[in-house]
């Protein structure tokens, strides 16, 4: 997926986007402080829901590959 590096510099630009609209408008930052958790909870399960499916697909698709595999077909 990402390596530590690629997530660590995605966090750093939003906080210093962050920074940039506190100075530019601070009750706008304010709010996105408090609300942005509630989004991101508000949204978890239907990431947990498509994790779920994600997974049931690949279960799926190993199932039919399955004899395939065994006969060394590619």
């Amino acid at each position: 997926m990402y390596n530590s590096n690629h997530l660590l510099m995605k966090t750093l630009i939003a906080i210093f986007l962050w920074f940039i609209l506190l100075v530019l408008c601070w009750p706008l930052a304010v709010v996105l402080i408090f609300l942005l958790p509630l989004l991101w909870l508000f949204l978890l399960p239907f990431r947990i829901i498509g994790f779920t499916l994600e997974m049931v697909f690949k279960l799926i698709g190993a199932i039919l590959m399955l004899p395939f595999r065994l006969l060394g077909v590619k």
